[in-house]
């Protein structure tokens, strides 16, 4: 190939790549649009209202958590201190400790756990977090090495921790395994991989951004599942739909280290009362409906799964075919641009937003999202899902 046909080729590859921007951002631009005409959805998080609603709607709630006539805190006292006390009962462990983010609270806690074990590799799933959506940050800002322990899409098995051919110091499983599906293991296999990295002389440090909704597939309360772990964490807006934070909970000397790390790491923040009163709000209000979630959400799967069957989709799949959390993926035989455009055109013909996040590739010619079942869910039936997804299909390209 010449020069001038190489650089041709390359402006049109570029220029193909800048219209697909476009194109996704205009999709996302009418997603929005979408929101606030208060569309039908499955679920809506807070981050879908505007930050008045979001603010009347803490000032309406937050004194059934709080005494609103007190100080508000500075640098971790006050309500913040009550939170980490919340979080600590709730999960049975001695201590927990407020962070502004998942991604440091995950840091700081491996990397006070690789002091005490003098091993700083941490065994983990390619797909969790850490690896997939956090930018190396282990080994880039906390010293950290991580090896992988299995690459099927799920977590992994005690005779996969037992047969590892290196040492590490740390386990960290991510429960439930997000981009896996939000997939769980059963109770049975998940205390026998905690016996087997014991075995090994290693910590085990659940990632438990959404362990608050896997009591009802463990069928276990939240301080007997974060019992089996050395430390865990958890979000306070994943599931809660907090403002944002989260906290480290395990054995008081950790968490007391931990909160020095917090403060090298840039973690002390002046005030945090609004996260905080936020985060209350949602163990007080969310919490306890999350169960109520997970079982209408199987409801949902099935009546997915049979509306795009009855639709004439040639194949589809919802995983897991029986949700573990309230949420779950859905893949369909199209690139994700022709369900994206489905999703929004249905939305704004109908006032329906069955898909309301963007679709992903997940191979040539297929495309999958997540669904997620909240308090707005509950009011779908079966039937309601299935008319959904009979309007969704007819919106979709022919061909594919």
């Amino acid at each position: 190939m010449s020069d001038t046909a190489e650089q041709g080729a390359q402006q049109g590859t570029e220029t193909e790549q800048d219209g697909a921007e476009s194109a996704q951002e205009r999709l996302r631009e009418r997603r929005s649009a979408v929101f606030r005409q208060d569309p039908r959805v499955l679920a809506r998080g807070g981050f879908r209202t505007t930050i008045g609603e979001r603010l009347a709607r803490l000032r309406e709630a937050a004194p059934e958590v709080y005494d609103l006539d007190e100080w508000p805190d500075m640098y971790g006292d006050g309500v913040v201190s009550a939170l980490e006390d919340r979080v600590a009962a709730l999960l049975g462990t001695e201590a927990a400790a407020f962070f502004p983010t998942g991604t440091m609270a995950q840091q700081v806690a491996l990397r006070c756990w690789a002091g005490r074990t003098g091993n700083p590799t941490v065994a983990l799933h390619p797909l969790a977090h850490p690896e997939v959506h956090e930018r190396n940050a282990f080994s880039e800002v906390s010293g950290l090495r991580t090896v992988r322990v299995t690459d099927e899409p799920r977590l992994p098995t005690a005779a996969e921790i037992r047969d590892f051919e290196e040492p590490f110091g740390a386990l960290m499983l991510e429960l439930p395994l997000r981009d896996a599906g939000f997939v769980l293991p059963t109770w049975e296999e998940l205390t026998e991989v905690v016996a087997a990295a014991r075995e090994r002389d290693a910590v085990v440090h659940f990632d438990g951004a959404r362990l608050w909704e896997t009591t009802v597939h463990f069928g276990r309360p939240l301080d007997e599942i974060a019992g089996l772990a050395d430390s865990v964490y958890v979000s306070f807006y994943k599931s809660l739909d907090g403002f944002g934070g989260a906290a480290l909970a395990g054995p008081k000397t950790l968490v007391e280290e931990a909160k020095s790390w917090r403060h090298r790491y840039g973690g002390m923040v002046f005030e945090q009362f609004p996260t905080a009163l936020a985060a209350l709000v949602g163990l007080e209000r969310e919490l306890p409906r999350l169960p109520e979630y997970v079982r209408h959400a199987r409801v949902v799967a099935a009546a997915m799964r049979e509306g795009f069957a009855a639709a004439g989709v040639p194949w589809v799949r919802v995983h897991p075919e029986e949700p573990h959390t309230h949420q779950f993926q859905v893949w369909l035989p199209y690139d994700p641009d022709g369900p994206a455009e489905a999703a929004v055109r249905q939305a704004e013909e109908t006032g329906t937003l069955l898909f309301p996040i963007g679709w992903m590739r997940g191979g040539p010619g297929l495309g999958f999202t997540e669904v997620t079942v909240g308090s707005e869910g509950l009011e779908w039936t079966a039937a309601d899902v299935k008319a959904a997804v009979a309007d969704f299909v007819a919106r979709l390209p022919e061909g594919r």
